[in-house]
């Protein structure tokens, strides 16, 4: 006796691997989109592990910051991947149960369960890692010239394998299936038999206090609105931002979760609208989806405003990038002299030879003479700064930075003849319009002659408030020493000749020609400039906006990742939701059409139902990102973007364009689902 019950303990042991592999194969619909789920996300940290274990991406010059955004994007790649691993892995076990409880009333113990179980997470990490490192060997020296591309980095490099990216990988999955592992026999350990087969067509319950939470989530969603629109770019906006995105997840949450069955509790008590054939069976079809699927329409309209935020935010940065950089560095070179005024000629002639040396040419060379001073600013008055330093420190700060140079440099450089008179300025602001008649330093009142639209020295943008500036012309070097004398006695300056020799002798200009020798000429020129000629200081601005853009290459390249991971995570949420919801409706499909409903009303009242549930989401998303776009916009700001337009544009064509891919989504996954409830 003892022998037959070994021998029959041995031979279920020997089965467990047969049946797991044959509950895969049977439960395709549900297992190959986890499987697919589970090799997109190795192959996309198998390819951030790659490229940032490369040696070429931290010994190249200018590539700090794109090695930093990918260190940064690696970790919240594994913050997202973890959650969705998660979620698709509990989608799987729901529809799974039904199965597992067959099993274990047919003579299955939790213990052979539990192995089976093991079995099949073995199987999935192992093809999952073998297709993703795979599938990453084969395309990350793509992405990886891409991102060198993008970043402006020599794309002569070589890409190399690296076996500590397949080790932090394999170590990474293995703790997030082992995870979902425990989870599995957590949730099958605890569970009835009777239990396990019903545990596919239980939903999320009710929530209590129904109304108080809908009304909270009106008001959360209302303040991270709030917050997000009313913010303005200053230090704050970046927690801001953070607070925004928590309050608008919290109340998108709680609308879902209650609001939206508050609002169909309330049309269901107005009888003349309620009971009406079609409205009846809408009505309550959508309230027992709403009450059973909220979480997960929750999640979709999260990702949904995931994708186009960082879509929009990617497209516009890529394609506002040269405006950034123009509006931030103008010139190419720029040169500080003392009131030293032979050196302007030693400066240009070393960048001539410099020019023929390199080959490049010479462009747009401006000299003029200024002094910077720093005001506080109240309307047309123009007082001490609301925070300045003592007086001894190297640097005061101030709220405005008026630069004041003379009439004779501003009509050379703009070609004009304005003739100011006694006590008249010419004004320019960077940012918005100064649009006063007159400007009044320390109670001393001076008439604004004009104030130009443009200026060669320095562009100009109504939404630069973050840095912006003033260029005031005057008459000649007695208005401006005034205005220095005052400036200095309402600060307690003493040494105000001292000031008056800190003006600067400013050249700037640009350089035309190929990339590498630009580059080149403005290394030179700029170690001459201080090294021999003794300048107080030189910008090469040449080298400055390659490390802009390997910056915001890095951003980009990150960005249109993360914009494909997202898409990723909510097509098979979607998937998912359609299965689950395909297999729940079969039985409501057989009871309407015994109660009389033809299969064309069945049909059309159930994509009623359907067509509501899915699109109420992508109408949230699409509320959240035009509410986002005006924090994303001062953001912007604060990094050198102005171009609003530009940002709208993105906007509108990333939501048109996801639209569109979101209804295709929903096509083909609305097949399956009709596929399903018509067996």
């Amino acid at each position: 006796m003892k022998e037959i019950k070994k021998a029959k303990a041995i031979k279920t042991w020997q089965i467990l691997p047969r049946l797991a592999v044959k509950g895969m194969a049977n439960n395709g619909t549900a297992y190959y989109p986890y499987l697919a789920a589970g090799i997109f996300s190795v192959f996309t940290f198998f390819v951030f592990s790659s490229i940032l274990h490369n040696d070429i991406v931290s010994t190249l010059p200018k590539s700090a910051y794109a090695w930093m955004f990918l260190s940064i994007g690696r970790v919240l790649l594994g913050i997202i991947l973890l959650p969705f691993l998660f979620y698709t892995n509990s989608f799987l076990m729901k529809r799974r149960k039904k199965e597992i409880g067959l099993y274990n009333i047919l003579g299955l113990e939790k213990k052979h369960i539990g192995v089976m179980l093991f079995v099949e997470s073995i199987l999935t990490y192992a093809a999952a890692m073998g297709i993703g490192v795979i599938s990453g060997l084969v395309l990350a020296k793509l992405l990886f010239l891409l991102l060198l591309r993008m970043t402006g980095l020599s794309v002569d490099a070589e890409f190399t394998f690296s076996l500590s990216a397949v080790g932090e990988t394999a170590a990474f999955f293995f703790w997030v299936y082992a995870m979902n592992f425990v989870s599995n026999l957590v949730q099958v350990g605890m569970s009835r038999p009777t239990e396990l087969l019903s545990g596919g067509k239980k939903g999320e319950k009710e929530p209590r206090f129904l109304w108080l939470w809908a009304l909270l989530g009106a008001a959360a969603l209302g303040f991270g609105y709030k917050l997000a629109i009313g913010s303005e770019a200053d230090s704050m906006i970046f927690i801001n931002f953070f607070f925004a995105i928590f309050w608008v997840v919290a109340g998108t949450y709680l609308l879902f979760t209650s609001g939206s069955v508050a609002f169909l509790k309330l049309l269901k008590m107005k009888k003349k609208f309620y009971y009406k054939p079609s409205n009846f069976i809408t009505v309550s079809g959508m309230l027992y989806r709403m009450k059973k699927n909220a979480a997960s329409l929750v999640n979709i309209c999260i990702f949904s405003t995931m994708v186009m935020i960082t879509l929009v935010c990617t497209l516009s940065l890529y394609l506002g990038l040269d405006g950034m950089m123009d509006f931030s560095f103008p010139f190419d070179i720029n040169v500080y002299l003392q009131e030293i005024r032979h050196q302007e000629g030693d400066v240009e002639r070393k960048a001539g030879e410099l020019a023929e040396k390199y080959g490049v040419e010479i462009e747009n060379y401006l000299t003029y003479e200024r002094i910077t001073l720093l005001y506080g600013k109240d309307g047309e008055d123009f007082g001490l700064a609301s925070g300045e330093e003592s007086v001894g420190s190297s640097r005061l700060t101030g709220d405005y930075q008026v630069n004041i140079f003379l009439e004779e440099d501003y009509n050379r450089m703009e070609g004009r003849n304005l003739a100011l008179g006694e006590r008249e300025v010419a004004i320019f602001s960077s940012g918005r319009d100064y649009g006063y008649g007159r400007a009044v330093f320390f109670g001393k009142k001076m008439k604004v002659k004009e104030e130009p639209e443009t200026l060669r020295i320095a562009p100009k943008s109504e939404n630069n408030a973050h840095d912006g500036q003033f260029y005031l012309v005057v008459k000649d070097e007695a208005a401006r020493e005034e205005l220095v004398k005052d400036w200095a006695e309402k600060n307690g300056v003493e040494d105000v000749k001292g000031l008056m020799d800190d003006r600067y002798r400013m050249v700037r200009l640009n350089v035309a020609g190929e990339e590498r020798a630009r580059e080149a000429f403005g290394q030179e020129f700029r170690s001459w400039c201080v090294d021999e000629l003794g300048c107080v200081r030189a910008d090469d601005n040449i080298s400055t906006r390659l490390e802009w853009k390997s910056m915001y290459g890095g951003l980009l390249f990150i960005g249109i990742l993360f914009s494909i991971v997202f898409l990723m995570c909510l097509l098979l949420i979607m998937y998912y939701k359609q299965i689950a919801e395909g297999y729940e409706d079969q039985g409501a499909f057989e009871i309407m059409q015994k109660v009389g409903m033809s299969d064309r009303e069945i049909r059309g009242t159930i994509r009623r139902q359907i067509l509501l549930v899915f699109f109420v989401p992508v109408l949230g998303a699409a509320m959240h990102t035009c509410a986002g776009l005006a924090m994303v916009g001062k953001i912007f700001e604060v990094l050198g973007f102005f171009d609003m337009e530009l940002l709208k544009m993105c906007a509108v064509g990333i939501m048109l364009v996801f639209a569109g891919v979101y209804g295709g989504s929903y096509a083909a996954t609305a097949k399956t689902y009709y596929g399903i409830v018509s067996r």
